[in-house]
């Protein structure tokens, strides 16, 4: 019997009639991913599955330092048949980690394979995959084909050109749409030499000199509107935590000169010159009816001796918690309220914890206009697009907010075969609602239930973005 059967994960009856009548066949908008562009656009095979499946993904590499294989074989020069045996060997004791379900949805549902991975079959199973490897479906277009995915939102610098993506759109043969989105890191957390550095291409992008806040403000804007002429519809920021300060226009200014000589900021000029950053580029967004990602709570790179060696996003990072959570997002949230400059908001937080605050500062700042629900919940991300993670944050939604109409799941990845995890996540969802029906909390009318299923998979996301 096969382990990934057509009812996987569906416990009842409803949940199964909600699940292939009105989920299984939606098309996939990923608002959020890091594939690689240029991948995309130059579309070249991949040489084997280690190469499609290992590399760089640090969900694996945890689980398989956890198991006690050696970094030669995760991040090092290890032959890629090797690290595939390694992972197979690791599989077995990721028992009840979805890296365990995500690993054999991704077998069945692009190579055909509907064994367990292993230890014993790992030759196998490596032939097998890398011989389908050198058919053109498996080329990351094809993949993305297969996948039944309409849009890709990419993850992307203020600095980068875009040219890749303007090869992706040139090609009308992919039915795919791959959109840039804003990802302004450095403008935000940047120091020293990484700072002067991205201020000093900036200005050679936007041919202005940088010397006050309002410049530097301006040459973000002018990147934004760059985005914007290539498609770009959405931005998204990555803090470990969301703080406020105000701060006027003298005061930027010379927190701006003393970035710009090298200098570290002290804690509270960090937050008054975040604060304004965030605040600038919201009003830009805003004007240009973008929706803006936030996701925090994540502890970067704690292990110095591997960052050292290796870098960063190898697998070394945890979820943190905020005291002051709902003081600091509710101040930052209203900040940009009453410069009516708050966009389309989507907040992602790490610490489950924290959900119910973090969705009902949410729901002070929902307001009518184009969309509903503006103010968005965003799906469990990271440690929290597990099982239990996911089922926390959808009944925090219901219970806070509006799960009629929530944008749905993204994949956060860098692979090209992580598709089905947005069938993991539809799986979850329609079983939480058919438990909902069987257990009489909500009605047994199907109506109602297409309409809450095809919202939350995909009718919702196409129309908050707009793309």
């Amino acid at each position: 019997m096969e382990f990934i059967g057509k009812d996987f994960m569906l416990t009842n009856e409803a949940a199964r009639e909600i699940y292939h009548q009105f989920a299984a066949h939606q098309p996939i908008i990923d608002y959020h991913c890091h594939l690689d562009p240029r991948a995309i656009a130059e579309n070249k095979p991949f040489d084997t599955i280690t190469d499609l499946w290992l590399e760089g993904d640090h969900y694996k590499w945890r689980a398989m330092r956890a198991n006690g294989v050696p970094e030669e074989k995760i991040t090092g020069s290890a032959p890629a048949v090797e690290k595939f045996q390694a992972w197979a060997e690791t599989l077995d004791s990721c028992i009840g980690n979805p890296l365990y379900h995500w690993t054999h949805l991704e077998l069945k549902f692009y190579f055909g394979i509907t064994e367990t991975l292993n230890g014993d079959n790992w030759r196998r199973i490596w032939d097998q995959c890398n011989r389908l490897l050198q058919r053109p479906e498996f080329s990351p277009k094809g993949l993305i084909t297969q996948s039944n995915v309409a849009v890709i939102c990419t993850t992307d610098s203020p600095t980068d050109t875009l040219e890749y993506h303007d090869a992706i759109r040139a090609d009308e043969a992919f039915p795919c749409k791959v959109l840039p989105t804003f990802r302004p890191d450095a403008a935000l957390d940047a120091e020293g030499e990484a700072f002067i550095h991205f201020v000093s291409v900036m200005a050679q992008l936007t041919g202005k000199e940088i010397t006050r806040f309002g410049d530097f403000a301006a040459a973000l804007e002018n990147r934004v509107e760059y985005f914007h002429q290539h498609g770009g519809r959405l931005a998204d920021h990555g803090l470990t935590e969301v703080n406020y300060l105000p701060a006027d226009e003298k005061t930027l200014d010379a927190l701006l000169a003393k970035k710009c000589r090298g200098l570290t900021l002290a804690p509270d000029e960090k937050i008054r010159f975040q604060s304004a950053v965030l605040l600038a580029l919201a009003g830009a967004y805003a004007r240009r009816r973008w929706a803006m990602q936030i996701h925090f709570g994540a502890l970067r790179n704690n292990n110095t001796r591997r960052f050292n060696e290796l870098g960063a996003n190898i697998g070394c990072d945890s979820l943190c918690s905020q005291s002051d959570i709902a003081q600091q997002l509710n101040a930052l949230l209203d900040a940009m309220d009453q410069r009516e400059s708050l966009p389309k908001t989507i907040l992602y937080n790490l610490d489950p914890a924290q959900n119910d605050v973090v969705a009902s500062a949410l729901a002070n700042f929902q307001r009518p206009g184009a969309v509903k629900s503006p103010m968005q919940f965003g799906s469990g991300w990271w440690f929290n697009d597990t099982r239990r993670g996911m089922v926390r944050q959808l009944t925090t939604l219901a219970d806070q907010g509006l799960l009629m109409n929530f944008v749905g799941m993204l994949t956060d990845s860098r692979s090209f075969v992580s598709y089905p995890r947005h069938d993991y996540f539809r799986r979850i969802f329609c079983n939480l609602v058919g438990l909902w029906v069987t257990q009489g909390e909500i009605p047994n009318d199907m109506k109602l239930l297409k309409r809450l299923t095809e919202n939350v998979c995909y009718n919702n996301a196409r129309d908050y973005f707009q793309f």
